[in-house]
């Protein structure tokens, strides 16, 4: 494979912005067939007209469940996982327990991300688990998590949703997202079967690079144009 290809099918095309209108996803999913990359990643009323304007590509329909916040309960994670597969998603990102998480509840946090891998390889998808790691920021809960998603089965971990604002000093809310540092860490600490995707701030091929470098063979993007017409560029079409 050569390395244009390998770039474009690391990315999932996020198009999950609140304002998102079916033509502004008829466009994205658009430029996700241009460029041929691994998967969309829509919110999950998107999903069957993202099937629809993807259907006889190469490009997969992927779904957030408890997006952004994670605080849905797990039956209703479930429930969304299970519909987002019957209208055609082969792949979900879903958001833990942040919560939880935070205050160490890690049965909880267990046994929400195995129901939800559960209901995912029952229905033909795979997961892939969001940390929110602007807001798991210890190492030591970070490595926790991906002792269970080893354990559970899930397929990836993932840093960020893109949108982990957290309070500045200033008053303004920002995010982080993916940390090369985070992002070695959720790479050592992760079982064989288990892979890393990179969420958040990823807007460069540069960046895409370093975050292959670092061991993910996924990324998000929301400027899948620029990072692919960049890569066209320097390594040729």
């Amino acid at each position: 494979m050569s390395l244009l290809r390998e770039i474009s099918k690391m990315i999932d095309h996020s198009i999950l912005h609140p304002t998102i209108t079916d033509e502004i996803l008829r466009k994205e999913c658009e430029v996700a067939k241009k460029y041929d990359v691994a998967s969309v990643c829509v919110k999950p009323y998107m999903v069957a007209k993202a099937v629809e304007y993807l259907k006889d590509t190469n490009v997969l329909v992927g779904c957030v469940i408890g997006f952004p916040a994670g605080n849905s309960k797990e039956e209703v994670k479930v429930f969304e996982t299970i519909e987002a597969c019957k209208d055609g998603a082969v792949e979900i990102d879903m958001v833990i327990n942040i919560g939880k998480a935070l205050q160490g509840d890690w049965e909880y946090v267990e046994n929400e991300i195995r129901l939800v891998t559960d209901a995912c390889h029952a229905n033909g998808a795979i997961v892939k688990v969001i940390f929110e790691t602007d807001y798991v920021t210890e190492e030591s809960d970070i490595i926790r998590l991906c002792e269970i998603c080893t354990k559970v089965k899930a397929d990836y971990v993932k840093t960020s949703t893109g949108f982990g604002f957290v309070k500045q000093q200033n008053g303004d809310y920002n995010y982080t997202g993916a940390t090369i540092r985070t992002l070695e860490l959720m790479k050592r600490s992760i079982g064989p079967g288990v892979k890393v995707k990179a969420a958040g701030g990823v807007r460069t091929l540069d960046q895409v690079l370093a975050v292959k470098e670092a061991g993910c063979t996924r990324t998000g993007a929301t400027a899948t144009g620029a990072i692919m017409e960049e890569a066209m560029k320097r390594f040729g079409r």
